[in-house]
């Protein structure tokens, strides 16, 4: 039988690579940071954090908030045909205003 080889982050050491004046610790803000239930965020890996990290399949997309699970949120992504549901922490969210989300539709 065929053994898989390494673990989920591997091959991303590009994909989630800082630009360099973007390096070290984020502000305490990110970490803290309060999002309510209904909105729509950008799921983006922050690579200085390990907390809650999701699968590298989902950097990048959007989703909807649907709750609250401790110091992380529950984020509901559709995968393809699926909606699935995600377990972040806040500083890999990026909160999205309603007028990017209708620039794009109108484009």
């Amino acid at each position: 039988m065929v053994q898989r080889i390494g673990s989920l982050n591997r091959k991303t050491r590009a994909l989630f690579k800082k630009n360099y004046k973007e390096k070290g610790k984020r502000s305490t803000s990110e970490y803290f940071k309060e999002l309510n239930q209904g909105e729509k965020v950008l799921i983006r890996r922050e690579p200085s954090s390990t907390e809650s990290q999701f699968h590298s399949r989902f950097n990048g997309k959007t989703g909807t908030i649907i709750g609250k699970r401790g110091k992380c949120y529950l984020v509901k992504v559709s995968d393809v045909k699926k909606e699935k549901e995600l377990i972040i922490h806040p500083i890999h969210l990026k909160r999205i205003e309603s007028n990017v989300i209708k620039n794009k539709a109108k484009a």
